[in-house]
């Protein structure tokens, strides 16, 4: 009996432990702590982590396969890009499936419509500065890009004019469901509640092997980026963790805490950055988008409001397509398309890549040391005003 009450105790032990992991959701502010970490290994490893690259490697593959592209891009099992673009969608998914919370959710038709120009909005944008809110914001900040700088300002710039749309919106169009939210509308069409996490668990098994299978195949690079992707999703997913909340909610009801978030994630990556790069392990300019300032700016204003209106930046379209989520499935598929396509017109023409702006190494100017002291200035004051705004709503936007 005693036995019996000791195994019946361990199993209690492990389905609180398994709940408070995978059923309740992550503190936002570990999300941007793991997600800094990570994303210093990713570039230890390999390279920095990304979104867009992927989703321009799917749209390429599209337009050479219906005959508009002639010169077929790399693998999309190979591409570093892809990988972990695909491992991030990958690990979204199995991480919803072991928490429950994977279904296949329709939104009301002006809401998928609203996924579609949001797509292709952030595609626009993210061709223009050189990266999605990840490459052309987050990871140039670490790269010590002063272009960073200039999305960040165009972000805030983009997040406020579209969250102005969407209460005009309320206001003036009826669609039958509130618009700008990223969980708005639709039922569960699919319940599978009892077996998901089991999906899950086989999901997680499947990336391990994969990376296995490619470890064995002198893959090894890309089979690890594919898993730093897998682990990417999970961390994001688990604690909700999206780059719209950070622009848009200091102006909307006036939290902070994703921005908040936000703020420490990159002050850890661009201390990690930096000691890479200034060691020589990884090239200076690594991660150095051709986009400063025009193309940094007005891309990331481009951005900021198709993120807004799709209901998810690149990486929160992602995980949340990886949810099943229909309207960010096709925002997804939307800017992979129209990514593809703005950057091959403006790589294909001298002028307009010249207009986007030059590659600025902020360290050629000013050392790494006041680099480093200016972009986590930057942050610090960002994670004080936007903390300031929570206590005062100084900055919100009313309906």
């Amino acid at each position: 009996m005693s036995q019996e009450r000791e195994e019946s105790a361990m199993m209690d032990i492990l389905r609180r432990g398994y709940a408070a992991v995978f059923y309740e959701n992550w503190p936002i502010w570990l999300g941007g702590v793991l997600l800094g970490i990570t994303s210093v290994i990713t570039f230890a490893w390999a390279r920095p982590w990304g979104v867009v690259g992927g989703l321009r490697n799917w749209g390429d593959w599209f337009f050479k396969g219906i005959g508009i592209y002639s010169q077929a891009p790399a693998s999309p099992f190979i591409s570093t890009n892809s990988l972990i673009a695909l491992g991030l969608l990958w690990g979204s998914f199995a991480s919803a499936l072991l928490s429950k919370q994977f279904s296949i959710r329709f939104s009301p038709p002006f809401e998928l419509l609203k996924g579609i120009v949001g797509g292709i909005l952030m595609g626009i944008g993210a061709a223009m500065a050189g990266g999605c809110n990840v490459g052309g914001f987050y990871s140039a900040l670490g790269a010590l890009s002063l272009s960073g700088i200039a999305m960040m300002i165009g972000l805030i710039m983009g997040a406020y004019l579209g969250l102005r749309y969407v209460y005009w919106e309320v206001e003036h169009i009826s669609t039958g469901a509130a618009g700008g939210t990223a969980d708005s509308g639709g039922k569960k069409a699919i319940n599978l509640l009892s077996i998901e996490p089991y999906l899950g668990a086989l999901a997680i098994i499947a990336a391990i092997v994969f990376t296995w299978v490619y470890s064995d195949m002198a893959l090894t690079r890309e089979g690890v980026l594919a898993l730093c992707g897998v682990s990417l999703g999970m961390i994001i997913q688990r604690t909700r963790l999206c780059f719209v909340r950070a622009f848009r909610d200091p102006f909307m009801t006036g939290e902070a805490e994703v921005a908040r978030a936000i703020s420490i994630s990159i002050i850890i990556t661009i201390l990690g950055f930096a000691a890479l790069k200034w060691t020589g392990l990884r090239d200076e300019m690594v991660y150095v988008p051709q986009a400063f300032w025009f193309g940094g700016l007005l891309g990331g204003i481009i951005f900021g409001f198709g993120m807004v209106i799709a209901g998810g930046c690149g990486s929160g379209s992602l995980w949340r397509a990886g949810e099943g989520q229909v309207k960010l499935m096709l925002a997804v598929a939307f800017f992979a398309l129209t990514v593809s396509l703005v950057e091959k017109a403006i790589d294909s023409s001298k002028s307009l890549t010249a207009l986007m702006g030059h590659k600025v190494f902020l360290p050629d100017y000013i050392g790494y040391r006041w680099s480093i002291l200016l972009l986590i200035g930057i942050l610090i004051v960002y994670y004080l005003a936007a903390t300031w705004n929570e206590k005062t709503e100084k900055f919100m936007v009313e309906m």
